[in-house]
């Protein structure tokens, strides 16, 4: 079976899942779908891997949904049509609730649902020349299975607009809306402070905090929210990584979860 994603784990803990498929600006099909879940299943298993970074070689990050495919999908029945979206849907919510820092690092073009792939990243750089697409309605569609977490990131009042016209937009759009949090045309020197920062933190205590903002996102002011985060700081200052990050913040040393060197 031909390759169309790459999984590099460097020894500081950094997993960078790249997408391979430049001859068709990394499209992606029923195919490259299950090999990324792989990948991002065998990253997050790994006890060694401290940070996921998804990116893709060639000039754009991914033109969304391979053609062919979606030409092989539309002479399909519905049960059918069900089980690939459940696929595809799949691969979302496992980069959207993956326990580790998930970064994106996005070059060119990004459509339909490569604009899913970001959204579902925890941080996502791009290039001053990215752009990016909901083009699904141009041809009969709707951004259906990826809608979550791309409503989640620029909000409904833009989901409203862009999915309907699927316009354009380019990178500082992209970040006025919050879709990429940073603009950079070297992505590899503007990924590594982030990465140094993260690889700093604490594997259990980053893992907690992303399901407390899962839990407390929009959410009225209760009382079973306000609890939920009393049980949360309580459990995790009694855990082995809380008592080690306290312990060796007043004994003024490095905590062991930092390794000697992290550099990228």
């Amino acid at each position: 079976m031909t390759n169309y994603v790459s999984t590099d784990f460097a020894p500081n803990g950094v997993a960078t899942i790249t997408m391979l498929r430049e001859d068709v600006h990394n499209a992606f099909d029923d195919v490259m779908i299950a090999q990324l879940i792989n990948a991002f299943e065998q990253a997050q298993a790994s006890d060694d891997t401290r940070v996921i970074v998804l990116r893709s070689n060639g000039k754009n990050f991914s033109a969304g949904a391979d053609l062919n495919w979606m030409r092989s999908m539309a002479t399909k029945n519905y049960q059918e049509n069900m089980d690939d979206a459940g696929v595809l849907a799949s691969l979302m919510k496992l980069i959207a609730t993956c326990a580790k820092p998930t970064i994106a690092l996005v070059q060119g073009a990004a459509f339909g649902g490569a604009v899913g792939l970001v959204a579902c990243c925890d941080i996502a750089i791009a290039t001053q020349r990215a752009s990016f697409c909901l083009s699904e309605v141009k041809i009969g569609l709707i951004p259906a299975v990826i809608s979550p977490y791309v409503v989640n990131a620029i909000g409904q009042r833009q989901a409203q607009r862009y999915f309907l016209t699927a316009e354009r937009f380019k990178a500082d759009k992209a970040l006025e809306f919050g879709l990429v949090h940073e603009i950079n045309d070297d992505l590899d020197s503007a990924v590594r402070p982030i990465i140094d920062s993260l690889l700093q933190n604490s594997p259990a205590a980053m893992e907690q905090a992303k399901e407390l903002i899962s839990f407390v996102a929009n959410e009225n002011l209760s009382d079973e929210l306000i609890n939920g985060t009393s049980e949360r700081i309580a459990a995790i200052r009694v855990s082995n990584e809380g008592q080690e990050g306290l312990s060796s913040f007043l004994e003024k040393r490095q905590p062991n979860w930092i390794k000697g060197d992290n550099n990228v």
